[in-house]
């Protein structure tokens, strides 16, 4: 259940002093003249008390509108002293230059109820006037017939001259100010609501007041009235003392009008003639018609009538305001919207469309042939000079790219590094050319950040020629895309249909896969890794093979590139990792034979890595010095943050005593740098650097000086792809340290290998 609100402590205040105007208005009727002068003098004074102290309190935003009201009740006070001291003494009082004080206390009032509305920024301030003068005129009509004329003018005999007669006229500007706060200040607090009933009180006292004296009743006034007056004097205190006087933002000038604006200007231009027709009816049948009977209600009629105009104007230029602020507002909507439509369908860095506006160009209708490119090797830039140099490279890309449109080309951007050029008809010629010069103008070198960068691009093409398949044309071109870059990058690759039936059994594959890591399809087949000088098995390889049941077996081409593309490699490497520990375990106690295990490259950017293999091998019993882990030369030439992630978890695991091996040395991005800094302990020769014969001295070579090289580096060698005795003893003479292939033995399950006894010498001879 929600709590009530607690009441602040400067509310107190407020309703103490409430109370006390309260007890006095009560008791005040029944003291008598005097003391009703004195009670009348001791509120007045203590409101104008209460207003100083709550416009300290508050700070409201028309401090000058309370000062009048202050003063206004000190002049009441003073005068009602006065009256006291001269009751007093003497009988009833007569007029004097005291009742000066009286009557400037109601401008006073009136002008701060006029100064204390907080209009809105930009809004007239002789807003409200119109309203307040019409319900002025109204009021004078009514005060006139129902007041002054019967018991002033037409009187027999006339009633005694006294300030009361005044006090109704006074009251009308009270209730015209009133009118214009009400018009004026568009929501109404506590404050407003105290001061317009202090308003209504005083209105209300002194109409009984003036019919009292006209009829010759008690100069002081009826007890309604006293008790009245004494509440409309507390109430500005209470006002001033009351938390919502303190400054709040105006709310904006809303257009006026509406049908209840329209029956109260209604009513008020009907009541003064209604009231004016009957009086005329009643001095009539009485005889008393005079020029005065027409003169003031016909004035006031008049008044109202220009008032009306002069409020109909006022509203319609408040209208044409609006309007041309509506029409400004819708301006710039028009134009934010426009901005908005080009930002959602242009990239920010280069201005060229983006893929938004590049799919709607597509789905248009017209036949379009689609060059989509990617920046070859654009992440080294950004990891060695930094994103801006990234950006700066993009944008001087994207000027080189516009200098070989032809009539008509859609250049854009369509995310990251990657551009595309939609060029229209059906002509195979004109895209060719377009893809040819594309690719072109990217191998000019670029001079940047004191850099010579040499940029390339890889382009994927799709024709227009199948306009049934517009909706995959750009998901085509992606796919020759990454066929392009597969196929070494810096080239020029068309779609055609056997790229979307690879990509589809990729993803049957991938979909496969993950049901088959569940399933436990996956085997680890050994391959020996014999030493040359002693033909003795002293390592296996460990590699994962897919057995589904009821079918063929897979082969490790098939499903280890969807495995690397999906990211599945990671858990199915880790799985292989454990397993192959676990059953290396024995083989190294019994036999002193060690393990390898290659490892992806997303291997490596998994944060966990190096944890992992700690886990497998503290929980197979495997020593780390029986664990070699196999690696790419891609890994270690690479930049970045994954090839410094990579190094980092090569580096903690070479200190625990694992060894690391570069698979596959020779068809790579081999290097003399990486050799000489880098934490490798072996080499693994390709098989493809293996001679046919003796008479192939190139390859031989070749063979020899990475031999030569490995042992200056104090690597070792292990030389893939030993088909026959010949590459044997060729790889011995030449001082290959290790070597395994088909002419050892091909990868096998656990058992086979036990059961072929396969770790125990070779019997081959070298």
């Amino acid at each position: 259940m929600r709590s009530p609100e607690p009441v602040r402590p400067r509310a107190y205040a407020c309703y103490g002093w409430l109370a006390v105007a309260a007890s006095v208005a009560l008791v005040a009727p029944h003291l008598g003249p005097a003391g009703q002068q004195c009670a009348y003098a001791l509120i007045g004074l203590g409101s104008a008390a209460c207003v100083a102290a709550g416009v300290r309190l508050h700070r409201p935003a028309r401090p000058v509108a309370w000062l009048l009201l202050a003063i206004a009740m000190v002049c009441g006070a003073a005068a009602n002293t006065v009256w006291a001291v001269h009751v007093s003494l003497t009988a009833a009082p007569s007029l004097s230059a005291v009742d000066v004080l009286y009557f400037v206390m109601y401008p006073l009032l009136a002008a701060g109820l006029a100064l204390l509305p907080e209009r809105p920024a930009g809004s007239s301030r002789w807003a409200g006037t119109a309203e307040a003068g019409i319900v002025t005129c109204t009021g004078a009509t009514l005060a006139w017939v129902g007041l002054y004329d019967p018991y002033i003018l037409d009187a027999d005999p006339s009633p005694p001259y006294s300030g009361a007669i005044a006090y109704p006229i006074l009251d009308l500007l009270l209730v015209a100010m009133a009118v214009r706060l009400l018009v004026v200040q568009r929501r109404l607090r506590h404050t407003h609501a105290i001061l317009l009933a202090m308003a209504v009180l005083l209105t209300a006292a002194d109409v009984p007041y003036f019919l009292s004296v006209a009829t010759g009743g008690p100069w002081s006034g009826p007890g309604w009235s006293v008790a009245a007056w004494l509440a409309a004097f507390a109430l500005p205190g209470v006002a001033a003392l009351h938390p919502a006087t303190a400054a709040h933002p105006a709310l904006p000038d809303p257009v006026g009008g509406g049908w209840r604006t329209a029956m109260l200007h209604g009513a008020l231009v009907l009541v003064g003639p209604a009231a004016t027709g009957y009086s005329l009816m009643q001095d009539a049948h009485r005889g008393d018609l005079d020029l005065y009977d027409f003169i003031v209600p016909l004035s006031a009629t008049v008044l109202i009538s220009l008032l009306l105009v002069v409020r109909m104007t006022n509203g319609q230029r408040q209208l044409q305001r609006h309007a041309m602020s509506l029409a400004v507002a819708l301006d710039e909507q028009a134009a934010l919207q426009e901005s908005l439509r080009h930002l959602a369908e242009h990239d920010v860095l280069t201005g060229l469309p983006n893929r938004r506006l590049l799919e709607d160009r597509i789905a248009a209708g017209e036949p379009h042939g689609l060059v989509v490119l990617d920046l070859d090797g654009f992440q080294d830039v950004n990891d060695r000079l930094g994103h801006r140099a990234g950006d700066e490279l993009l944008v001087m890309i994207a000027a080189r790219l516009r200098g070989v449109l032809g009539p008509g080309d859609l250049l854009a951007r369509t995310g990251g590094d990657e551009f595309a050029v939609l060029v229209p008809g059906t002509d195979r010629d004109v895209v060719a050319t377009r893809a040819d010069a594309v690719l072109e103008t990217l191998r000019s070198p670029v001079e940047m950040c004191g850099y010579t960068l040499h940029v390339t691009a890889s382009a994927g093409v799709r024709a227009a020629d199948d306009m049934t398949e517009r909706a995959h044309l750009l998901g085509d071109a992606d796919m020759a895309l990454n066929a392009a870059k597969a196929a070494g990058k810096d080239r020029v690759v068309w779609y055609d249909h056997t790229l979307r039936d690879r990509q589809t059994e990729r993803i049957e594959t991938v979909a496969r896969l993950r049901l088959a890591l569940g399933a436990d399809e996956f085997a680890v087949y050994y391959q020996p890794i014999v030493d040359l000088g002693t033909s003795q098995t002293v390592a296996v390889e460990a590699l994962v093979r897919w057995l589904p049941p009821g079918r063929p077996p897979i082969g490790p081409d098939r499903f280890i590139p969807a495995a690397e593309e999906s990211g599945l490699i990671v858990a199915l490497g880790e799985w292989v990792l454990r397993r192959a520990c676990a059953e290396a375990a024995t083989w190294h106690r019994e036999h002193g034979v060690t393990l390898t295990v290659n490892v992806s490259p997303r291997q490596l950017t998994d944060d966990d890595f190096t944890a992992k293999v700690r886990r497998s091998l503290l929980d197979s019993g495997l020593p780390a010095t029986a664990l070699t882990l196999e690696i790419t030369e891609g890994i270690l030439v690479s930049a970045g943050t994954r090839s410094a992630q990579a190094l980092d978890h090569l580096e903690a695991l070479r200190a625990d005593g694992i060894r690391i091996a570069v698979d596959d040395f020779g068809t790579g991005y081999s290097s003399l740098a990486y050799l000489r800094d880098l934490p490798i302990d072996t080499l693994k020769i390709d098989k493809s650097l293996m001679p046919a014969d003796e008479d192939d001295h190139r390859q031989v070579a070749l063979v020899r000086t990475v031999v030569d090289m490995a042992r200056s580096l104090g690597l070792t060698t292990v030389a893939e792809g030993v088909e026959t005795p010949f590459h044997a003893t060729l790889l011995h003479t030449l001082g290959c340290d290790r070597a395994q292939g088909y002419h050892f033995a091909r990868p096998m399950p656990a058992a086979d290998l036990i059961a072929r006894r396969v770790l125990l010498p070779h019997a081959h001879a070298v």
